[in-house]
This record gives C-alpha cells, structure tokens and sequence, in this order.
C-alpha cells in the first residue's frame, strides 16, 4: 500500500520551491567562498571571495608573487606558491591568511601545489632535479618529498583525483621541429605512486588546467579551441567531451563548485583577466570580477 503522506512530499516541495521563486530544475545559486590569485594591488596576491564575487579581502599583502592556491580539504588551510624567499617555494597559511609555513625550503622552483583527499599529502612541480619541471609529492610538513615522473619534458598543473588514487596533469609534448622549447600540452593521469601512466586528450589545441568533479566521473580543463581558449569538460577517461564556455575571450583554470553544479573561471584577452562562474552544462554564466588587471586560478572552499 502507498504511503499517500510519504507520497505527497514531492508534490509539497515543488509547491515550496514555486513559492520561492525556483522552477523545477533549477539549480540554485552557489553559495561558499572562493581563493584566487589577483594583481589588483600591483602583484599578485591570493584573495577570498564570496562565491557571488563580493566581499573580496586581500590574505597575502606581500610585495612578492603570491599564487595558485589550494584548499585541504577541510577548508581551514591553503597551499600556495610564493618568490618571497627569492625563488619559488610552496607555502601553507591559514584560510584568514595567518599561520604561515615554508614547507620545501628547496633553492630550486617549486610551484603549483594541490592537496590530497586525505589532508596528508601535496602534490607540486619542481627542476629540483632536472632543467625541465617535474611532478612531486610530499607530507603536508614538507618531509618525505618522491618524485614521480622521470623524462625531459614539462609537466604543470597536478592535481588529485578525488578518491587519492590517481592524479591529473599537463604534459607539454616537445615541438617536432623546434625541440629545444615545449609545443603542445595534453592531459595525462597515473597512479598516486606514479605508475600506469595514460594519454587522454589528442588534440591540436593546448590542454591544460584539470579538475576532478566532487563526484570523481568527470574532469574540467582549458583547452585552446581554434582562435581562443574555452573550458572543456570529458570523462574520467577522456571519453564525451563537451565545451561548456564556446566564446570569444580566453577561458582559463576551472574550478568546481563543492556540489558539482557550477565551474568558476577566468575569462578575458591579453592583460585583463575577470572570474565568471557558469553551470556545468553552459548555462547560467555570469561575471563575478571586473578590475583591469588579472583575476585567476580560482580555488573553491570545501564544504566547512
């Protein structure tokens, strides 16, 4: 026998939803905060947002180059990359800018850190070891630093998927005819200990700026698209890829919300740069920043 009161919660809940202003299936309005990188202030700085853009408050103020962050993953801390040192370090504060930590202390550069699921462990790049940039990984202390990938190519931009048992980067492909400098780059992933290596993007175009889906199925990238750069979404395994921006200016580093529905990104031409959210299925796209400088690598903030 139905449950006719069970059976009537949908119904009362559209009718609430109606009474709110929302149709049915529509998503709502992302909420949370926002880490980025921003030279409003004359160089670059990481910064926190509303997920609307208002409320952006300064966390470095540093006369350094202050970039990429990376949230752990209960949202109090954030890695980042700063030349405060002289050279490129990995650094770790506190999500109100406090509490700062040079975690690689290393005279080589050390750039582009993203934390694992587990809060344990960091991945970053570096030519600690060789003239070309590598991909590491180390404790959240800075101890115990492995590296993981062993040619004479450019990788950037690592990032673990979202059950820590593989990871995506870029790999920059050596020009065929100018082999002295890199060409195209490709999106790659491995295993966490950096074995069964695999290819998933073929395309002329440079790839770059993965992202894991909270829910692990799907990866969001930048991708250059004939005359200008959109995002790109594909499965885990490079199959159905979709262009979720389709537009003019250059679309870079996407972001996903913490409930999957929203990518943020950087969009503009040149010497400006503005951050934009848009839904997953390209819709929905609205400007969130508007400086004439440059607003990018945006990090969303886990669910506290």
């Amino acid at each position: 026998m139905v449950n006719r009161s069970v059976a009537a919660i949908p119904a009362v809940l559209l009718c609430m939803l109606g009474v709110l202003g929302f149709s049915a299936g529509e998503v709502l309005q992302p909420n949370g905060e926002i880490a980025f990188a921003s030279n409003r202030d004359g160089n670059f700085e990481i910064y926190l947002m509303m997920a609307d853009g208002s409320n952006p408050r300064n966390l470095t103020n540093h006369k350094a180059l202050d970039y990429g962050p990376s949230w752990s993953p209960n949202g109090k801390q954030l890695a980042f990359q700063t030349n405060r040192d002289g050279n490129e370090e990995i650094y770790l504060m506190n999500a109100d800018g406090s509490g700062l930590i040079n975690l690689t202390k290393n005279a080589a550069k050390d750039s582009a850190p993203n934390w694992s699921p587990d809060g344990k462990r960091l991945l970053f790049v570096s030519d600690r070891d060789h003239e070309n940039r590598e991909l590491y990984v180390m404790n959240v202390d800075g101890t115990k630093v492995k590296r993981l990938t062993h040619n004479d190519l450019y990788e950037e931009m690592p990032v673990w998927s979202r059950n820590g048992k593989r990871f995506a980067f870029c790999r920059d492909l050596k020009d065929p005819v100018q082999k002295d400098h890199a060409g195209n780059g490709e999106i790659f992933i491995m295993n966490a200990d950096g074995s069964n290596e695999q290819r998933l993007t073929k395309s002329p175009g440079f790839d770059s700026g993965s992202a894991w889906s909270p829910e692990g199925r799907r990866i969001a990238f930048h991708s250059r698209q004939g005359d200008s750069t959109d995002i790109l979404i594909m499965d885990a395994d490079g199959k159905n890829v979709i262009n979720v921006t389709r537009d003019a200016p250059d679309d870079y580093y996407p972001a996903w919300s913490p409930d999957g529905n929203w990518i943020i990104y950087c969009s503009g031409k040149k010497s400006q740069y503005n951050l934009w959210r848009i839904r997953t299925d390209g819709t929905g796209r609205q400007r969130l920043t508007d400086h004439p400088g440059r607003d990018q690598a945006p990090a969303w903030r886990p669910k506290l």
